[in-house]
C-alpha cells in the first residue's frame, strides 16, 4: 500500500511542515481543519459559520483523498470556549447525521491563531 499526502492549502502546509491529510492503506487521517475559507483567505467570526467552513474543508479534503463523509469513524473537536460544543453541535448533525463516529470534545485555552474557535480532525476508514 502507498502512503499519499492530501494537501489543501499548501501556503500552510508547507510552512507548518505538515499535510491536510495522510491516506495509508484504507485509512485516511485528516489533520485539524480550521474555519478558514482559503479561496478568500478569510475567517468569520462566528464559530457556527467557522464550524460549516471546517466542514466544507473537510468534504473537500476527503474528496481528494477518495473517502467520503460515511467513512469517517472518529472525530476529535477543539474549541476555544465550551459553550462552543452545543453551538456546533447543529452543523455536526448536519455533516455526519447517521454516521455518528466515535467523538471527543476538548476545550483548549486557545488554537493557532486568536481567531480561530473552533478545529475538528477525523479519521476515516475505506468501506470496501
Amino acid at each position: 500500500m502507498t502512503r499519499r499526502l492530501i494537501s489543501l492549502a499548501p501556503a500552510f502546509e508547507e510552512r507548518g511542515s505538515y499535510s491536510r491529510a495522510v491516506v495509508d492503506g484504507d485509512f485516511c487521517f485528516v489533520a485539524g481543519i480550521t474555519g478558514y475559507d482559503y479561496a478568500a483567505m478569510t475567517i468569520p467570526d462566528d464559530v457556527v459559520a467557522q464550524a460549516r467552513n471546517v466542514f466544507l474543508n473537510i468534504r473537500k479534503t476527503l474528496d481528494l483523498a477518495g473517502f467520503a463523509f460515511a467513512d469517517i469513524v472518529r472525530i476529535t473537536q477543539y474549541v476555544t470556549d465550551i459553550r462552543y460544543g452545543d453551538a456546533i453541535r447543529p452543523v455536526l448533525a448536519e455533516y455526519l447525521g447517521d454516521v455518528r463516529p466515535a467523538s471527543t470534545l476538548v476545550a483548549v485555552s486557545g488554537l493557532a491563531t486568536p481567531e480561530m474557535k473552533v478545529e475538528i480532525e477525523v479519521t476515516a476508514k475505506r468501506r470496501s
